[in-house]
């Protein structure tokens, strides 16, 4: 008897390694520069990164849209983890590009590939110096979006680092800033409403030139007299469940206890919770697609008519 509790204690304990990520890797063994590795850094033993947009001309490494950007003269520089996942947490302590940032885009964002791609977003818009970030949020499933979200921070996101994490799991998906819920997008499949629930997902982040629409609908431009511009990155902790095809649809969704997001507590967020995030959205809110009656005539996206949390 004490032999098979071993055997499942062993059992147990390789199904969470396999899972589960190390929370305590750095980045060097956690993701690799997709773009601009010429000029972003990577300190403090592997746990400090510094993303780096310059007006410096590179050799675009592949035809994206951000590399074709580099290639016209704006470089910027981008990650990508080796691993996908699937449900979990995802966390990053970043501090935005200081002064005046207008015209830059810090992302950081979680997404499958493909035309039918899955995605969540947290993207930070720079602002002319002095002005407050807009906190752009977003979530894609089966390369459906438009579900927008923004919001001005309460503190100054380029003063020091804060931490940025989204969860999600089979029954919702939550934005944090500092631990405090921003936002909730709940899984309404049965309700004909996609969610990202079927295809692992990988971390990008990146630093680079979207004067074109970002800062005042394009209005106001990048200064590059203010470059180089820097975001820091900082502790990423992918607490999360690793993709290996198909079948991480059911092992990283199965209600067990090394699936700890399957939890019910993770299921809903508490009273104290939707407190703080009634505070956020009361006060920090700027736009919410579900109260754009104009930009949808008012035939308004079946989820906004439901609970939100």
């Amino acid at each position: 008897m004490a032999n098979l509790r071993g055997l499942f204690l062993a059992l147990a304990i390789s199904l969470i390694a396999l899972n589960l990520n190390s929370v305590e890797a750095t980045f060097p063994e956690n993701v690799y520069f997709t773009w601009g590795a010429n000029q972003a850094t990577i300190s403090s033993n592997g746990e400090d990164l510094q993303l780096v947009l310059t007006n410096l001309s590179v050799k675009a490494p592949s035809p994206t849209l951000l590399t074709i950007l580099a290639s016209l003269g704006f470089s910027g520089s981008g990650i990508q983890s080796y691993n996908a996942y699937l449900f979990g947490s995802i966390e990053m302590l970043i501090k935005l590009v200081p002064g005046n940032s207008a015209g830059t885009v810090t992302a950081y964002y979680l997404s499958s590939t493909g035309d039918k791609h899955d995605e969540i977003d947290f993207e930070f818009l720079g602002n002319s110096s002095g002005d407050p970030y807009t906190v752009h949020t977003n979530v894609f499933a089966q390369g459906v979006g438009g579900k927008e979200q923004q919001f001005k921070l309460w503190f100054d996101p380029t003063a020091d680092y804060h931490n940025y994490t989204i969860h999600w799991n089979p029954s919702e998906i939550v934005w944090f800033i500092d631990e405090l819920p921003i936002r909730v997008f709940r899984n309404y499949e049965s309700k004909g409403i996609g969610y990202p629930n079927k295809q692992g997902m990988w971390l990008y982040s990146s630093l680079w030139n979207a004067d074109n629409w970002c800062t005042q609908g394009g209005r106001v431009k990048i200064d590059w007299s203010c470059a180089p511009f820097k975001a820091g990155l900082r502790n990423y902790r992918p607490r999360a469940c690793r993709w290996y095809g198909q079948s991480s649809i059911y092992s990283c969704a199965v209600n067990a206890s090394y699936n700890w997001w399957t939890s019910p507590v993770y299921s809903k967020l508490s009273y104290s919770q939707i407190g703080q995030m009634n505070w956020v959205r009361n006060n920090y809110i700027i736009y919410n697609y579900c109260t754009d009656y104009k930009r949808f005539n008012w035939n308004m996206p079946a989820e906004c008519s439901l609970e939100q949390y």
